[in-house]
């Protein structure tokens, strides 16, 4: 039974885990550049495991000490995660100690594959679900770890390097961009930010940004709740 939800939930991670080992290579690299010994990068990409706010985490942890805002500021990054789980109730019942494992390993591209692939009657759902939450988990801290261990064996400028989450963010937002014929949503997201850059500065705006944007879509989704119960 475990045997087949690994064959059949490895086809589906091998893709995401290619991006997660290049990703996971860059985290690393960034780690050791900025002077973490390997075993940070070790233990934060396994227990953090929220790759956006892994790379932000580097930069919190070589500034001042402010926990209140490190905890409103990974609320805000990882917010998509509650509705995540939300949609996961039923899929997540009656899985026994798997659950913890699955609501833990949870991650935008697991989330993907656990919420709209339906594996095969002779398959059982909870093991393919943990397999695909195992394997990604592995792969990414692979990633995270290699790319640690080649800091120390290649040399070479590491300046700018931090860049490669916001080359991510603008890819995501750019492939959202095509694929979406609504564009409201990513409108709102840039023209929020861009109004807490001016009035907050650029090292105040992400908080209060997140925040306006959360409300803006939270008013719309109302709204268009309404709408639809009014037709």
């Amino acid at each position: 039974m475990k045997r087949k939800a690994f064959q059949t939930a490895l086809p589906y991670v091998l893709p995401i885990g290619a991006g997660f080992l290049f990703l996971g290579a860059s985290y690393g690299f960034l780690m050791h550049s900025k002077g973490f010994p390997l075993i940070y990068t070790m233990l934060m990409s396994c227990f953090i495991f929220a790759g956006s706010m892994e790379f932000v985490t580097v930069d919190l942890l070589l500034s001042a000490f402010h926990p209140v805002h490190a905890f409103f500021l990974a609320l805000m990054v990882n917010a998509r995660h509650l509705f995540y789980g939300l949609s996961m109730l039923d899929k997540y019942k009656n899985m026994g100690w798997k659950k913890f494992y699955l609501i833990y390993g949870m991650c935008d591209e697991t989330f993907s594959i656990n919420c709209t692939v339906t594996p095969p009657d002779d398959v059982d759902q909870g093991w393919f679900m943990f397999f695909v939450t195992l394997l990604d988990h592995i792969f990414w801290v692979s990633g995270a770890v290699l790319g640690g261990a080649l800091g120390y064996l290649i040399h070479f400028d590491t300046q700018g390097i931090e860049f490669v989450m916001t080359a991510l963010f603008v890819v995501m937002f750019v492939n959202q961009w095509e694929e979406n014929q609504d564009h409201r949503p990513a409108l709102i997201g840039v023209g929020c930010s861009l109004l807490c850059l001016l009035i907050f500065g650029s090292t105040n705006f992400i908080l209060p940004a997140m925040g306006l944007i959360l409300l803006c879509f939270t008013w719309r989704k109302s709204r268009l709740g309404r709408e639809e119960k009014e037709q």
